[in-house]
């Protein structure tokens, strides 16, 4: 006897009257499923979930954690209930085909959620190995999504009309102009993102620079579509990935992993205040320690060159001659080569530009040992603070426009001529108290 039958016959034992006992019967059947159902799903979640979730908790592994994360487990026992109405479906023949299509759908799209978050946590754990910043997956992980959700979008489509997805397979053909056009940013991301792995162009974590895009920072993620840039202002920048391969940008990983960071910065020197070395200049040189083995083989190398050429000293634009200029680029370099934070390993030198309307450059061509910002931005600005102020001890001026003090004294120093008839030179050393 049949579970619908032993129903009935129960039902018209109990006086229920004939004509309601099929409603009443299948009523009682629904009732019975439904509660079935309601306590499958209360044993998954409440009970199985649980004792899962205590396990992945207490073992050592972490994979199993992510899974955990993305609630794989949970979307997985959506499934239960589906699984109970699909076995009773035989209790209503006439409805059978409709309740079997109904829970295949259902069945059908939790798989699809089911899929997506394993997905997401297989990116998860992929991204806790170090290869993952070289090599990302997000991008192909994005990829298998699209197709995974267009397959499972055919196959809902087909069996809620019932016709084979090969026909609508064949229709997205015809319409692959039109396909092509609603996914040309995911394609063009997907090659881009190939080629980006593939070649190494950038990684999560790289700093780059992309003016065109307002983007200066560091890479926080890397997908199909878009990579995002994190700015020094902390504001972020989302750049489409395929303009990586189409438009150029710099990446700074090559200082990163050099261990130096460059400093290419000059000293504008004032023209009028080079001059050759007088002797009391080259003695005063001679008393600062990085320049006296400079001073005393330049010595030896001029006298050397005037004696063999038989130079006439009375004029001093004969022969060759310490400058003033010269000393103090020597100075420049030696100082910068024995600074602690300079890297030993690559390019030292200082070195003198074309000259501009700002004076003479003397650039600074080196590298720091320490790439971290703060590091760097304190070693070049100590180098400079120090340059800056041993200038005047070489007799040299560096060079600045005019400013507003300036031209007001020399307002001033006109007026007092202009009423004392006095030279200005004269009135500025009564200034200065040399009068």
């Amino acid at each position: 006897m049949g579970v619908k039958a032993f129903i009935r016959e129960t039902l018209a034992g109990w006086g229920v009257p004939e004509s309601w006992v099929v409603y009443v019967a299948n009523i009682v059947l629904i009732a019975g499923i439904a509660l079935l159902s309601i306590g499958a799903n209360y044993v998954a979640k409440k009970i199985v979930l649980q004792l899962i979730t205590r396990f992945v908790n207490s073992n050592r592994y972490r994979w199993d954690d992510y899974l955990l994360e993305r609630k794989v487990f949970h979307k997985l026992s959506h499934l239960v209930p589906a699984v109970v109405i699909y076995y009773a479906s035989f209790l209503f023949p006439d409805y059978q085909a409709v309740i079997v299509k109904g829970v295949a759908l259902y069945i059908l799209v939790v798989s699809l959620l089911v899929v997506n978050a394993f997905l997401n946590a297989l990116n998860d754990i992929y991204a806790t190995f170090e290869i993952s910043k070289a090599r990302p997956i997000r991008g192909y992980i994005q990829v298998a999504k699209i197709i995974l959700f267009v397959i499972g979008g055919i196959l809902l489509i087909s069996s809620l009309i019932g016709r084979s997805p090969l026909i609508l397979l064949s229709g997205i053909g015809a319409l692959s102009a039109v396909v092509m056009l609603v996914f040309k940013d995911s394609i063009l991301g997907l090659v881009a993102g190939v080629q980006l792995t593939s070649n190494d162009m950038v990684r999560v974590g790289d700093w780059i620079e992309m003016p065109k895009y307002g983007a200066d920072g560091d890479v926080l993620d890397i997908s199909l579509n878009t990579v995002k840039v994190q700015n020094w202002d902390k504001t972020i920048t989302t750049i489409p990935t395929y303009a990586l391969i189409s438009d150029s940008f710099k990446n700074w990983r090559g200082m990163t992993i050099s261990g130096g960071r460059r400093i290419m910065r000059a000293v504008y020197i004032d023209t009028n205040s080079i001059v050759m070395c007088s002797p009391e200049m080259i003695a005063r040189f001679r008393n600062i320690q990085l320049l006296e083995d400079y001073i005393l083989s330049k010595e030896q190398e001029v006298q050397r060159y005037n004696e063999e050429h038989n130079v006439n000293r009375a004029i001093t634009v004969n022969g060759r001659a310490l400058t003033n200029i010269g000393t103090f680029r020597a100075y420049m370099e030696r100082y910068v080569k024995h600074h602690p934070k300079i890297h030993r390993g690559m390019t030292c030198m200082v070195r003198q530009l074309q000259p501009t309307e700002k004076g003479l450059p003397l650039e600074i061509y080196a590298f720091t040992n320490d790439i971290d910002w703060a590091v760097y931005e304190n070693v070049q600005a100590d180098i400079f603070d120090h340059l800056y102020a041993v200038a005047p001890e070489f007799g040299l001026r560096i060079f600045q426009n005019p400013s507003g003090a300036d031209l007001q004294r020399g307002m001033e120093l006109s007026a007092v001529q202009s009423r004392t008839g006095t030279p200005a030179r004269a009135v500025g050393a009564m200034d200065s108290g040399d009068a």
